[in-house]
């Protein structure tokens, strides 16, 4: 076998990493496969795609310039990436990153992939043209200043998205999960704050970016010392694991996101 390209060979230690992205409004994850590919790097990416498709950004990014698989043996996972990016309400632009000197780029390319897995060469081509095919619409954004009036504008702008979307029996949830997650922002980082509501098929995606890289910890009621303050307590942790169908914190560039999921209660028959 020849040498590994001069862009490989000083990374090969086994990794898998994600960061979120904030452009033109629109989340986008970047999530780095690194080393030779071997069961554990498989499984270690699966894990880490099947938590991206739960965040649903608008687009996912998958940088595999220093992905080490000359036999092209990853290439089941990124189809099945593609399926199922495809299949999520609203679709999830996904686009895979390989230089052209590696075989997974011919092989991939050879697969007639179509629109929902573009391939390019440069992680920055593709931000580009990911940028381009987010459609813009079901989705509401503010910037707010980290002081007591943050979590009542956040609130004012979760009403307004539930009415214009007619989703007003999400009113009262979304707004809950949104008042937590800004007071902690306020309260844990002290930075500007950047809130997005946006339209996931039947249900809102909120989230919360602020300049700190501390993620938030859901403390479970039986681990919690009586006498503590109220916001060391996680109580409001508590209201959005308790309200939201799902949600969790992922770094960013310049801090991190903190988001969540709600939908609609399902009823037993």
């Amino acid at each position: 076998m020849g040498a590994s390209p001069p862009h490989l060979q000083d990374e090969t230690e086994p990794s898998v990493s994600v960061r979120v992205d904030f452009a033109a409004d629109a989340a986008v994850s970047l999530l780095t496969v690194c080393g030779a590919w071997d069961d554990e790097l498989r499984r270690n990416t699966f894990a880490t795609l099947r938590r991206c498709f739960t965040e649903h950004p608008d687009a996912l990014i998958v940088d595999l310039s220093r992905l080490l698989d000359p036999r092209s043996e990853s290439m089941p996972v990124w189809t099945t990436a593609r399926t199922v990016a495809a299949a999520l309400q609203p679709p999830m632009h996904l686009a895979l990153c390989v230089p052209p000197d590696l075989p997974l780029a011919d092989r991939m390319q050879g697969l007639d992939t179509g629109r929902f897995l573009p391939i390019y060469a440069k992680v920055r081509q593709a931000r580009v043209a990911v940028a381009g095919r987010i459609p813009q619409g079901a989705r509401i954004t503010v910037t707010l200043r980290p002081d007591t009036d943050a979590p009542i504008t956040a609130r004012n702008l979760v009403s307004d998205a539930c009415l214009e979307w007619g989703l007003a029996h999400l009113l009262h949830p979304a707004r809950l999960v949104i008042s937590e997650l800004v007071t902690n922002a306020v309260e844990h980082a002290g930075t500007e704050i950047q809130v997005a509501v946006v339209r996931r098929g039947a249900g809102l995606h909120l989230s919360v970016a602020d300049g700190s890289v501390a993620l938030p910890r859901l403390v479970r009621p039986a681990r919690q010392r009586p006498g503590l303050p109220l916001d060391e307590r996680g109580h409001g942790l508590q209201a959005v694991d308790g309200t939201a169908e799902l949600w969790g914190a992922m770094p960013t560039p310049d801090g991190k996101v903190v988001w969540a999921t709600v939908r609609a209660r399902r009823t037993a028959a």
